[in-house]
């Protein structure tokens, strides 16, 4: 080394270290990498995309590479300037101690930690244009990196641990997307990262969550006269009536009204008879449904609305797509001016709110941003009467989930109106 220039070992010097920060930035940006963004690339026509796919699809090939590589650089870069220090210095132990340390610090610093930041903090930057120096490097040292592999991999055996694909196949599950979408950030609309929440919650929340209660279903009565009949058909909201005989347990069966307001033009005499031939057999769901599994069966029986009754037949209530529909990208449409008007609520300038007892607790929770529990009861009405064992008197109040409830109103066994107080 005494007849090779000292500028020229210098160089030398400078080009391995960049050489190994060069190693070192592309293993940590490779490994930092969010490879569903670079599947994404890739499929849109990305050659770095894809070049990179590669190599994290043989990643023991990728990290033999850079490894050997590193370990030969670092070497070669102890040697080099053990050397210019003996040149300098003279050949003694105090020198050679210098020299060890001197190049460990200026490894450190220059081509391991300051590299592996940069790579972490800048990963895809990084990474895709690496990739297609790493590439042709492997393909050229396969031999070199299947020696080395030999070994690793008996190592690997010896101990039990399993390698392959079937490891590196990263599938995230409901709880790891839905957090992906919760980190989203700007990249994502707040819109469209509501709609992506409430697909996840699809299986969690069952038809009983978003029904209309039997309490507030519209239905007809063909126990009653015609005229009344004919009356309650021009007056009512929707499209679709439930059909009963006396009470609303003894279904009929399910009325289109534009069906049935054709035949108040004609000139005969109605009877119930004639409603009665225009009724459609009920859909009948289960409470505990959950809202994915009852869309596909609306889907596959090409059914619009549901009844939902208990183990014992007992209407509980109705369920429309439209319901399902709105839990998934919010509310769109009213079946009625004083629905739209009742789920119009929200904490007024004193932080109170007045509900009627049969609001949904999820309405609620939604909309006042509470914690009210929702396993068990439905409405305001059930969760006070849960807590309290008993039909209470108007002016009780209690505590319950950070939210003092008022009862405003008792009637018929049942709590009509609650007054919300927000605490802090």
């Amino acid at each position: 080394m005494n007849s090779v220039p000292l500028w020229v070992q210098l160089l030398a010097l400078v080009i391995l270290t960049c050489t190994s920060a060069f190693f070192s930035i592309s293993e940590t940006a490779l490994m930092a990498l969010n490879r569903h963004r670079v599947k994404h690339l890739a499929r849109r026509g990305s050659r770095l995309a894809k070049t990179t796919l590669w190599l994290l699809e043989h990643t023991d090939r990728m990290l033999s590479l850079i490894l050997i590589a590193n370990t030969l650089i670092n070497a070669l870069v102890t040697a080099l300037v053990t050397s210019i220090a003996i040149a300098a210095f003279g050949n003694n132990e105090e020198v050679l101690t210098i020299a060890t340390a001197v190049v460990a610090f200026f490894l450190i610093v220059f081509a391991e930690i300051t590299p592996k930041v940069i790579g972490a903090t800048y990963p895809e930057r990084i990474a895709l244009p690496a990739s297609m120096v790493i590439k042709p490097l492997i393909l050229m040292g396969r031999p070199v990196i299947w020696f080395v592999n030999l070994f690793v991999r008996g190592i690997l055996k010896l101990t039990r641990i399993r390698t392959g694909s079937e490891m590196r196949d990263q599938r995230l599950s409901p709880e790891e997307l839905r957090s992906m979408v919760l980190e989203g950030g700007n990249f994502i609309p707040v819109k469209h990262k509501s709609i992506l929440l409430n697909l996840f919650d699809l299986e969690r929340v069952t038809v009983e969550d978003v029904m209309t209660p039997r309490a507030q279903i519209e239905s007809l009565n063909l126990s009653v006269p015609v005229d009344e009949i004919k009356h309650q058909l021009t007056t009512c909201y929707h499209n679709k009536l439930l059909v009963h005989e006396g009470e609303v347990n003894k279904i009929a069966g399910i009325l289109h009204v534009r069906k049935a307001m054709a035949l108040l033009n004609q000139e005969d005499e109605l009877t119930v008879d004639h409603f009665r031939a225009l009724l459609t057999q009920p859909y009948f769901i289960p409470p505990e449904t959950d809202l994915f599994t009852q869309l596909q069966y609306f889907q596959e029986n090409q059914e619009r609305l549901g009844v939902i009754v208990d183990e014992y037949g007992e209407v509980q209530g109705l369920v429309t797509l439209d319901d399902i529909i709105e839990e998934m990208v919010g509310e769109f449409t009213t079946s009625t001016p004083s629905a739209s008007r009742a789920d119009q609520f929200g904490w007024d300038k004193q932080g109170e709110c007045l509900l009627e007892g049969t609001t949904s607790l999820r309405d609620v929770n939604k909309r006042l941003n509470l914690n009210l529990p929702i396993d068990g009861p439905k409405t305001l009405n059930g969760l006070l009467l849960e807590e309290l064992q008993d039909i209470p008197e108007a002016s009780v109040s209690l505590k319950i989930a950070d939210c003092v409830i008022e009862i405003v109103q008792v009637q018929e066994q049942a709590i009509k109106m609650v007054k919300l107080y927000r605490v802090g």
